[in-house]
């Protein structure tokens, strides 16, 4: 019988940057009113498309579609760079750092990913894609003025990472929610050999 597995196809990160990240969010939660849940490095990423609970039975499937999109690309690099906010700084929700480098690369996987994982049956994203990883969310009750001090201290925080993240994956993972937060585990890799 096949279960339900939440999933999604993501970049993972090398462990020098998870400490770099590591760095930012302490200083971070320093700065920052408790208004932010932030997220455990260990567990952050770049997303390339969120697919939600899959039936098991379509593992292969997507795998497939991966393996697909990542043909013929060779590994390529990105940096991370900037700390930001979505929507902006002034209606802070969701606090991020910004990439860097080869974006065209990751555009042009993003999107074959995006095309491959439709044909599936998965709806396209409506938001143009842009390529972050996710510090933290604000909290529901936080009051508008909480949140342009947190655009605030975020606009004067300066972030410049010194290592390089090489992309030579991509991973399909599965994502378990527990009270202690996500526990995510690789399910497939498919390699980039040019």
């Amino acid at each position: 019988m096949s279960e339900l597995i939440r999933s999604f196809i993501a970049i993972e990160l090398p462990p020098a940057v998870k400490q770099e990240l590591t760095t930012l969010e302490g200083m971070l939660k320093k700065r920052c009113p408790d208004a932010v849940r932030w997220v455990d490095p260990q567990g952050i990423h770049i997303t390339l498309k969120f697919l939600g609970n899959v039936d098991s039975d379509k593992i292969d499937e997507i795998n497939m579609a991966i393996d697909e999109a990542t043909q013929g690309l060779s590994p390529f690099r990105l940096e991370l760079h900037e700390v930001g906010a979505f929507p902006n700084l002034n209606r802070v929700q969701v606090v991020w750092v910004g990439t860097r480098g080869d974006l065209d690369k990751l555009a042009y996987l993003q999107k074959q990913i995006e095309s491959n994982t439709e044909q599936l049956g998965f709806p396209r994203e409506d938001r143009a894609f842009t390529p972050h990883l996710t510090l933290g969310r604000v909290r529901n009750y936080t009051s508008p003025d909480d949140r342009k001090k947190l655009g605030q201290i975020l606009s004067q925080t300066t972030f410049n990472s010194s290592q390089v993240i090489t992309v030579d994956s991509v991973n399909l993972m599965k994502s378990q929610l527990t009270s202690a937060g996500a526990i995510y585990t690789c399910l497939y890799a498919s390699r980039l050999k040019g």
